[in-house]
């Protein structure tokens, strides 16, 4: 009975190492939590401060001048929520890469970061495009469509949940893209919302 047990034990350590060779385990649950919170909080500003909430898809200077000319801040919002969601990452990533004795930077996270940056840069050119020819209805589709890509992509060197928050993502991309009026509610359901229970279900289920 002991000696099988001892075998089983055998097969989960072996089973663990192979895991952490081939999968970043070092992504941490309150970094999910956070970015949620990070975007619920910059939608409500866009919404409530900027005025920002597109309900048709092309939009002119002339027809909606206040609109447009707010969109600069928005801009500049959008990319502050993104520079505090991979800030708090980083930091958070290192400790528990730290507590676990392994390093933050190595091939698997080269790799990891890469199929995510060719759908986000992709992405993130087409949303200038699509803002220079004033279809500013189609930013919040656009960027839940080609983030859930980057998270579909880079799901295969990390958790597998991440595949799940990745269909999310791109589901509601559809569906703001269908009801172009609801855009800034379904970017704030897959930036905020989901992001948050993500986190929640990564922290208890890996770190507890």
């Amino acid at each position: 009975m002991k000696e099988d047990q001892d075998y089983i034990q055998d097969i989960a350590q072996i089973r663990s190492i192979m895991e952490r060779s081939s999968r970043f385990l070092s992504l941490a649950g309150w970094a999910g939590i956070m970015a949620g919170v990070y975007a619920l909080a910059g939608a409500y500003i866009a919404y409530t401060v900027f005025d920002f909430n597109p309900d048709k898809l092309v939009y002119s200077t002339i027809q909606t001048g206040d609109l447009v000319a707010g969109l600069p801040k928005v801009v500049f919002l959008a990319i502050t929520v993104l520079i505090l969601a991979i800030g708090t990452a980083i930091l958070l990533s290192y400790k528990k890469a730290t507590k676990r004795g392994e390093k933050l930077w190595n091939a698997l996270v080269k790799r990891l970061l890469i199929n995510m940056a060719v759908p986000l840069i992709a992405g993130g050119l087409l949303i200038l495009i699509l803002i220079a020819n004033g279809l500013i209805g189609l930013m919040a589709p656009i960027t839940l469509l080609f983030y859930g890509l980057a998270l579909y992509s880079a799901s295969q060197y990390t958790y597998e949940v991440l595949r799940s928050l990745g269909l999310i993502q791109i589901g509601l991309g559809l569906l703001s893209a269908c009801f172009v009026e609801y855009g800034l509610v379904c970017w704030a359901l897959g930036f905020g919302v989901a992001h948050i229970v993500y986190g929640i279900y990564l922290h208890y289920r890996y770190e507890k």
